[in-house]
C-alpha cells in the first residue's frame, strides 16, 4: 500500500465542524489536511436555512443551552472558546458580513449560503489547510489504543490526530450517510442509534391533504404522549399531502419521533386560538352567533377561520352550513369551542432523512471529553459537529454546535 506523506492531524470531512477543526489546528501550528469524500466541500452547509444560512444564534450561553438534547450542559466549554460572537467576527474578516433577525438569528446580509462556505474556504486556504475531495476515509488505523493514521481510497496515511466531523444521516445526497458512526464503532465506540430530527410528521387519515398548503401562524401545537402532554409550541405550521410540517411541527419532531420509535402513541393537537381561554372564546362565540343571526353558518365561520379551513372543519363537526347562525345550540357552539381550541392528528410516522434537517444520535457525549472533545476511548481521535449525540431546535443553534466543537476540537489536538 502507497504511503503518503505524514500530517499532524487529519479531518475527516469538510462541512462547517471539519473546515473549523482543520483552521483552528492550523492556526495552532498543525500540518493540516482535510479528506472529504463529495467532489466539493459543505455541500450540506449550502442548503441550509434554504439556502440562505441561519449562521448562529445571539442568545446567552445558559438559554442557548436549553435548546440543545439530550445534554446542552455538554458544550458549556466549547462555547466558552468559541461562540456567536467569534464566527460573525471570522466571517466579517474574510469579507461576509451578518444580519440579524427575529428569533435572535444572524444571516449572511447577502442571503447566500455560499458566501459562508467560501469565507471558510479562504480562511482554511490562507493557513495552507490541504483539502483533497472525493476521498472516502475505509478504516481508522489505531495501535495500542491510540490513532496512528487512515486509509483512504486505497492509500494511507500516517498522523497521531483524527478529528471525525463527518456529520449524520439528514440529507444523505449532501453525504451525510452515517460513515462517521461506521468508523467510530469499529474501534470500539458505542451510537445512540440516528433519528431524524426537525423532521415533518405524518399523520393518519386524510384530514391533513385536505388542509394541504395551508400555513397558519400564531397557533400553538401539542404533542401528546399516550394522552400526556409532552411539549408545546408557539409560533407557525403547515399543513401537507401527507402530515405537518412547519416551523414549530419541526421543533416539537424530536420528541414525536423518538416516542414513535418506543412504539408509542403519539398525537398532535393544534390551537387555533390560544391568545382566548375557553371562557373567552365562548363570549366570542356567542356574541358572533348572536349579533349575525341571520347570516348562514357556513357565512359566520369566516369570523373564525381560514377560508379553506371552512368546509373541512364544517364536515368535522357534521353541521349544516346553510343553517342560520342563531339556530346553532349550546352543544354546537361547545363542538365548535372544542375543535377551534382542539384540533387533533395521530402521528404514525415521519418522513426520512432526506428531509431532516439535522440527526439526533450518534456518538454518545458520555465517550467524549467535554474540554477537548478527545474520545475517552482511542487516544487522538476527536468528535466535531453533527456526529456527536447533540441536536437543536431551529435558529441557528446547530450550526454554532458545529463552529464550537470544531474549534475545540482543532485547538485540542494540536495544545
Amino acid at each position: 500500500m502507497h504511503r503518503m506523506k505524514n500530517f499532524d492531524v487529519i479531518v475527516i470531512g469538510a462541512g462547517p465542524a471539519g473546515l473549523m477543526a482543520a483552521g483552528r489546528a492550523a492556526e495552532k501550528g498543525g500540518r493540516v489536511l482535510i479528506l472529504e469524500k463529495m467532489r466539493l466541500p459543505g455541500r450540506k452547509l449550502l442548503i441550509t436555512g434554504k439556502g440562505r444560512c441561519n449562521i448562529t444564534n445571539v442568545a446567552p450561553i445558559a438559554e442557548f443551552i436549553t435548546h440543545i438534547f439530550p445534554d446542552g450542559r455538554f458544550l458549556r466549554n466549547a462555547f466558552s472558546k468559541f461562540y456567536s460572537d467569534d464566527i460573525i467576527n471570522l466571517l466579517k474578516k474574510y469579507g461576509v458580513e451578518s444580519t440579524l433577525e427575529r428569533g435572535g438569528r444572524y444571516f449572511p446580509t447577502s442571503n447566500k449560503s455560499k458566501d459562508v462556505l467560501d469565507g471558510l474556504l479562504k480562511w482554511v486556504n490562507e493557513l495552507k489547510v490541504e483539502l483533497q475531495c472525493g476521498y472516502k476515509v475505509e478504516n481508522l488505523i489505531v495501535e495500542n489504543g491510540s490513532i496512528k493514521g487512515l486509509i483512504s481510497n486505497g492509500l494511507e496515511y500516517r498522523c497521531d490526530k483524527v478529528i471525525l466531523a463527518t456529520g449524520g444521516k439528514s440529507y444523505p445526497g449532501t453525504g451525510s450517510e452515517g460513515d462517521g458512526y461506521r468508523l467510530a464503532k469499529s474501534i470500539g465506540h458505542s451510537i445512540e442509534e440516528p433519528l431524524p430530527s426537525l423532521v415533518p410528521l405524518v399523520c393518519k387519515g386524510d384530514l391533513t391533504q385536505k388542509l394541504q398548503g395551508l400555513a397558519l401562524k400564531n397557533v400553538n401545537a401539542i404533542v401528546w404522549i399516550n394522552g400526556k402532554k409532552a411539549a408545546e409550541e408557539f409560533g407557525e405550521m403547515l399543513f401537507t399531502h401527507f402530515g405537518l410540517s412547519g416551523p414549530i411541527i419541526l421543533t416539537l419532531s424530536r420528541k414525536a419521533v423518538a416516542e414513535l420509535h418506543k412504539n408509542n402513541k403519539v398525537e398532535v393537537s393544534i390551537d387555533l386560538k390560544p391568545a382566548l381561554d375557553d371562557q373567552k372564546l365562548d363570549k366570542r362565540l356567542l356574541r358572533d352567533l348572536n349579533e349575525q343571526g341571520k347570516k348562514k353558518l357556513g357565512n359566520l365561520f369566516k369570523n373564525w377561520l381560514p377560508a379553506s379551513m371552512i368546509p373541512v372543519f364544517i364536515e368535522l363537526l357534521n353541521l349544516d352550513p346553510e343553517k342560520d347562525s342563531h339556530q346553532v345550540s349550546s352543544a354546537e357552539r361547545k363542538q365548535i369551542r372544542n375543535l377551534l381550541k382542539n384540533l387533533r392528528f395521530e402521528v404514525i410516522g415521519h418522513r426520512s432523512f432526506k428531509e431532516a434537517i439535522i440527526t439526533a444520535g450518534g456518538i454518545p457525549t458520555r465517550e467524549i471529553m467535554p474540554k477537548t472533545m478527545e474520545s475517552k476511548k482511542i487516544s487522538g481521535l476527536y468528535f466535531a459537529g453533527e456526529i456527536i449525540d447533540l441536536d437543536a431546535d431551529t435558529g441557528g443553534y446547530n450550526l454554532q454546535i458545529a463552529y464550537s466543537t470544531g474549534w475545540l476540537a482543532g485547538e485540542s489536538c494540536m495544545s
